[in-house]
């Protein structure tokens, strides 16, 4: 889950920092508004990157979610591709379960079939 996760906040990343270049020159917003905001928002992607699976991190991606679809307030195209983004992140998150399950059956399964110590040879 984890790289799946940090791979659609990496994105996040990148789109939270084109849209500050676009709000700089189509809202009313200053300069410093718009940075600060963005510049917060595209730390905690990055931050959220290492926090996936401790208690809280899959909730504060859902927050960044939230926040990258009220941008559009800011930046209509954001309603959008806050939209995308928040169904990536659930896509993340679903799949990266299923497949962080998968590896935990397979990693079982062959530990059971690994021959145990031979009594007879002790």
């Amino acid at each position: 889950m984890r790289t799946l996760c940090a791979s659609t906040l990496i994105g996040e990343f990148f789109v939270i920092g084109f849209a500050a270049l676009v709000a700089m020159q189509t809202s009313d917003l200053s300069t410093v508004t718009v940075w600060t905001v963005s510049g917060i928002a595209m730390l905690l992607s990055v931050l959220l990157c290492g926090m996936i699976s401790r208690p809280g991190g899959v909730a504060l991606g859902w927050v960044l979610q939230i926040a990258l679809i009220a941008s559009g307030v800011v930046v209509s195209t954001m309603y959008f591709l806050g939209a995308v983004f928040a169904a990536l992140w659930w896509a993340s998150v679903h799949f990266g379960r299923k497949i962080d399950e998968a590896k935990a059956r397979w990693a079982a399964q062959a530990a059971a079939a690994e021959p145990g110590p031979d009594p007879a040879s002790a």
